[in-house]
C-alpha cells in the first residue's frame, strides 16, 4: 500500500479503520532506503548516495533524503530564502550552478529540526523536477521516489464492464484488465475492438506515472460535446504495468461505469 496517499492508512481518505490515533500534528516516518540513488544536472552527477532515506509526509509523496557528504555541496550555494514547516522546522535553501545553468532554491535543509521531528539535521534534499534525470541503480525514474509501500497489479478479469458517456454506452468488454493500485480505485483497461474508437478524439494531453510509465490521452465526443482527456493509455508501460500496454482506460470519476450490471459509485479523487 501506499502510506499517506489516496486511501493509505494516512492518506486523505483512508481506506479502513485503525484502533489508534497516529501521533499529533501530521504523520511523519523517516526510514532508510536501501537503493543507490543517484540525480544529475548540466552533465554532472549532482548526488550518489546508498545512504539515502525517504521521508513519508501525510498527503505527500514521499521524498528522498540524502548525508550531505553524498551531495555536491561544492556546485551548492546558500540563498536568503526560507519557509517553515510546523512539524518539521526551518527549511533553509540552495541554489545550484554548474558551469552557465542555474537551479535557483533546488536544495532544502533542516539544520535544526524540531523536537519530535525526524532527525533530519545533516540531510538535503532536491526538487524533483529541477534537475535533468534520477536513476534508482541503473534505472531511470520520472516524476518523484517510489513509494515502497506503493504497488500495482494487472490482473485479467471476466467481469462486465460497460462505461457510458453523456448516456452514450462507450466501451462493454468482458476481457478487460483490473489493475489494482495502491491508494486509488480500480481502474479498467480495456481492448480497444471493446470500445467506441469512432468518439476518441485524440488529445495532445501527456503525464507521466512513476509505476506505469508515461500516458497519452484521447477526448470523447457525444453529439456536439467533447468531453476532454476522458481516457487514457501507456503505448510503452514500465516493466510492472506490461499486462496494459496500449489498453484503453476511462476516468471512473467522469464517467458511468457499470461492473456486472452494477453501477459503480464514482470515487472521490483529485481528478474528481
Amino acid at each position: 500500500m501506499s502510506l499517506t496517499i489516496g486511501t493509505g492508512p494516512f492518506g486523505q481518505q483512508p481506506g479502513g479503520v485503525v484502533n489508534a490515533e497516529p501521533r499529533s500534528g501530521r504523520f511523519l516516518f523517516f526510514e532508510d532506503s536501501p537503493r543507490r540513488v543517484r540525480a544529475t544536472f548540466g552533465g554532472e552527477t549532482i548526488v550518489d548516495s546508498r545512504r539515502a532515506k525517504l521521508l513519508h509526509e501525510g498527503t505527500h509523496l514521499p521524498v528522498y533524503y540524502f548525508p550531505e557528504e553524498d551531495v555536491r555541496m561544492d556546485l551548492l550555494e546558500p540563498t536568503d530564502h526560507s519557509t517553515h514547516c510546523p512539524y518539521k522546522g526551518d527549511a533553509s535553501y540552495l541554489s545550484l550552478r554548474v558551469g552557465d545553468e542555474t537551479a535557483e532554491n533546488v536544495a532544502w535543509t533542516y539544520r535544526e529540526p524540531l523536537d519530535g521531528a525526524p532527525p533530519l539535521a545533516g540531510y538535503l534534499a532536491l526538487y524533483w523536477d529541477k534537475l535533468d534525470a534520477w536513476f534508482e541503480e541503473d534505472e531511470e525514474v520520472f516524476g518523484h521516489a517510489r513509494d515502497p509501500y506503493h504497488r500495482i497489479d494487472a490482473v485479467p478479469t471476466t467481469r462486465q464492464i460497460r462505461v457510458g458517456v453523456g448516456g452514450e454506452v462507450v466501451a462493454d468488454s468482458d476481457r478487460a484488465i483490473a489493475l489494482f493500485e495502491a491508494g486509488l480505485p480500480t481502474r479498467w483497461y480495456l481492448p480497444r475492438v471493446d470500445v467506441r474508437e469512432d468518439l476518441l478524439v485524440p488529445s495532445d494531453t501527456r503525464t507521466r506515472c512513476a509505476y506505469k510509465g508515461l500516458a497519452s490521452y484521447y477526448s470523447v465526443r457525444v453529439g456536439d460535446e467533447v468531453r476532454e482527456d476522458l481516457v487514457w493509455y501507456y503505448p510503452e508501460p514500465t516493466r510492472e504495468a506490461e499486462p496494459i500496454r496500449d489498453l484503453l482506460c476511462f476516468y471512473n470519476e467522469k464517467v458511468d461505469v457499470e461492473v456486472d450490471g452494477e453501477p459503480e459509485e464514482r470515487p472521490e479523487t483529485l481528478w474528481s
